[in-house]
């Protein structure tokens, strides 16, 4: 008897194991199917085109450099000649370029091809600087009709906005020597004289426009018209030098100058993976956010003066800032918690629902077992059914069919009172039937 409860227990953990297996099978296809849909973890190299190494936009690449290198992403600096090359490498699918500085305003006239682009935001004032040499009279851009002028190297930002500043005011390759210099070039060409004006857009701590700036050569052009020019280019900004701003000792500059300022604006491609955008633009608070000669405290990164549209992950960056996980936890352990957050679903969805429902259909499984014999309980209970004389010995059969049937039958140990209830049952019918029995023998003798 030992020995067959034993048994039975045994039967019961193996069926309800069974069941068990058989959901976290259901969740398992569902965890399957939901991990179709997981965003693909974030590259751990990225390669971001500056300019030439004597830049701004090289210096401030080693800086992003070494801040994703923190959280093991290996920033590759690839030089260019400027913004306008960036431009090119970013919508160049081949190139290889995941982002680049790029300077406000600048474009190839394709609205197509830059779909594809997002800023992550601007970072910093770039200022035009345009020095002439101080024997000429200059001043307004138009003064410079029949110079020789310095537009930037190809490919760079300050030809692109030179350009689109002396277009401006009428001045171009037909009304004036326009060479395409790069700023060192352009440095010695315009203090030996054999230039008459540069126009440069650089870092006002750039080691040429300190020099420049001290040189009693050299001449600095006034924007007094700056107004109109931000009316005109959507992307300058008015912004001011005060006299002794760069060197109070020197009195660099000797006057305030009104200058027009683009922006450095950090592109990416639309797809940039969204960790690394969050990633990206904590390190550009943490490069930029500071007190600068034309920038406020925290002015920077900002999603305003931006060439592109703004990044999704970016503009949710500027309104709440990093995501929770990522203030509190370390960058790969939150972008693993954050990529697999949608596993929560099956497990919601599917295990949960599953949890409550197992437990009470393993009780109607095992009382199935029991209670399809109350049926026939039912069809041989002299007081449900008429029953015969004739049919008296049956019934009793089918009762005795009944027990034996019984015994066969694996029940779990928590439920042998529904077992036992199904057995009294069967005596009070099989009682039932052999009074009625009795009562029709004695009728008959």
């Amino acid at each position: 008897m030992e020995h067959q409860l034993l048994s039975q227990a045994k039967d019961a953990v193996k069926k309800r194991l069974s069941m068990y297996f058989l959901s976290v099978i259901i969740v398992l296809m569902g965890f399957i199917v939901t991990f179709q849909f997981v965003e693909p973890a974030p590259p751990s190299i990225i390669t971001l085109s500056t300019g030439h190494e004597n830049g701004a936009y090289y210096r401030y690449a080693l800086l992003y450099k070494k801040i994703l290198a923190r959280d093991g992403i290996e920033v590759k600096i690839r030089v260019s000649k400027g913004s306008v090359e960036n431009l090119k490498l970013l919508i160049d699918k081949s190139s290889g370029v995941d982002l680049a500085f790029i300077q406000g305003g600048i474009n190839l006239g394709s609205e197509k091809k830059s779909n594809r682009l997002q800023t992550l935001g601007s970072l910093y004032f770039e200022p035009l600087w345009v020095f002439y040499r101080k024997e000429n009279t200059v001043r307004q851009i138009a003064d410079l009709k029949n110079k020789k002028i310095s537009i930037g190297a190809s490919g760079s930002g300050t030809q692109a906005l030179a350009l689109a500043v002396l277009d401006k005011n009428g001045v171009n390759k037909n009304s004036a020597a326009l060479l395409e210099l790069g700023p060192s070039a352009a440095f010695k060409g315009l203090l030996s004289g054999k230039i008459d004006a540069l126009f440069l857009v650089a870092s006002p701590n750039a080691p040429i426009v300190q020099q420049l700036l001290s040189s009693s050569q050299i001449s600095i052009l006034n924007f007094t018209r700056a107004n109109a020019y931000s009316r005109i280019f959507s992307f300058l900004s008015v912004i001011q030098l005060p006299q002794g701003a760069l060197d109070l000792g020197q009195n660099l500059p000797n006057k305030n100058v009104q200058l027009l300022a683009s922006t450095a604006n950090l592109v990416s491609h639309y797809n940039l993976h969204p960790a690394l955008v969050s990633l990206l633009m904590q390190a550009a608070k943490e490069i930029h956010g500071k007190h600068g000669l034309f920038e406020k405290t925290s002015q920077f990164p900002t999603g305003k003066y931006i060439s592109f549209g703004l990044h999704k992950e970016a503009k949710r960056y500027y309104q709440y800032g990093p995501t929770f996980l990522q203030r509190y936890l370390p960058f790969w352990v939150a972008n693993w918690m954050d990529r697999l957050k949608i596993m929560l679903l099956p497990f919601l969805v599917l295990m949960l629902p599953l949890v409550k429902i197992l437990p009470p259909f393993y009780r109607w499984l095992v009382r199935k077992r029991i209670y399809k014999w109350y049926a026939v309980l039912r069809e041989v209970d002299p007081e449900m059914q008429v029953i015969n004389r004739d049919r008296i010995s049956d019934c009793l059969d089918r009762l005795a069919q009944i027990e034996d049937e019984l015994k066969d039958i694996s029940i779990p140990l928590s439920y042998t009172d529904e077992f036992y209830n199904m057995r009294l049952h069967i005596e009070l019918v099989r009682d039932k039937l052999n009074h009625y029995q009795n009562k029709a023998e004695s009728e008959s003798s």
